[in-house]
């Protein structure tokens, strides 16, 4: 889901978009509610094929809106999708509790790995390839990050490859909450915090991104089972306690700093830096 965040935040320009703030979870869930109503004896496969394309369509309606927004600030596009998600979710849980089906949903409205089994969590495999997939059109995407009019003179089709990532994102996140339910901030805080050390470049920061989102995932797990053990917290719980603080954090930083990078080590001109000042220095003469 990590992936998924980092894709979105880099095709829509915005550092606070993800799964979570993007409707693309609360998609997903409703999709699953349509699989439980009108195939109430569908396979993991069905439900997961109607979570897809719900979170497909879900995410394409959100990124559409945004585009008719004629002034985006950076706060008040994930607060758009906040509000659509929510929309969505209102409806999910009133068909739920219309046809009584709030104890089946319930499964998929908190992440937890309880019922990650053998035979349940086959699926996971499917993110395999989307992965490799984002990672091969990772220049494409970040060209496409960087508008319209720019996509267009490099020859790039804007709108194909701005739905095909966001599709692929769907389509990871979906087949998470498939398995294990929602998880929320992992798509937000993880992308966030490695673009702070690493930077936006995909290709150079979603192999991090998916390792350091795993890792992120497994100490919160670790958490839930130690806090009161020998019972399980949902995993939902911990990481929406520790990625909302981190989600404060990171607001705050973005909005005081912008999209400046953490410099590691001593701070030193080198490469492009000292071919410029070369430059310059030579024009100085």
């Amino acid at each position: 889901m990590s992936v998924a965040g980092l894709i979105m935040q880099q095709l829509c320009r915005n550092k606070f978009v993800s799964p979570t703030t993007g409707a693309t979870i609360s998609s997903a869930q409703f999709g699953i509610l349509l699989a439980l109503l009108f195939m109430p004896n569908s396979t993991l496969w069905g439900r997961a094929l109607f979570a897809f394309a719900a979170a497909i369509l879900g995410t394409w309606i959100f990124v559409w809106f945004i585009q008719r927004i004629q002034f985006k600030d950076v706060v008040m596009v994930p607060l758009v999708g906040i509000m659509f998600g929510n929309v969505i979710g209102g409806i999910t849980n009133y068909l739920a509790y219309q046809y009584e089906m709030t104890q089946a949903l319930s499964t998929w409205l908190v992440g937890h790995f309880s019922l990650v089994v053998r035979g349940r969590f086959e699926l996971v495999y499917l993110i395999v390839p989307l992965v490799i997939l984002a990672f091969l059109f990772a220049n494409h995407f970040n060209i496409v990050g960087m508008g319209k009019d720019f996509s267009k003179n490099l020859g790039v089709p804007y709108n194909l490859v701005l739905f095909a990532g966001l599709s692929i994102a769907a389509m990871i996140t979906a087949s998470v909450v498939v398995i294990v339910g929602s998880i929320s901030y992992i798509g937000l805080i993880v992308p966030n915090l490695v673009a702070m050390f690493k930077g936006d470049r995909i290709r150079g920061t979603l192999v991090d991104t998916a390792l350091f989102g795993a890792i992120f995932v497994l100490a919160c797990d670790m958490l839930a089972r130690v806090v009161i053990a020998p019972y399980e917290l949902p995993i939902e719980l911990i990481v929406g306690i520790v990625g909302s603080i981190l989600f404060v954090g990171l607001l705050l930083y973005r909005l005081r700093r912008g999209n400046k990078a953490i410099r590691l080590g001593s701070a030193h001109s080198g490469g492009c830096a000292a071919a410029v000042s070369q430059v310059e220095g030579g024009n100085g003469a």
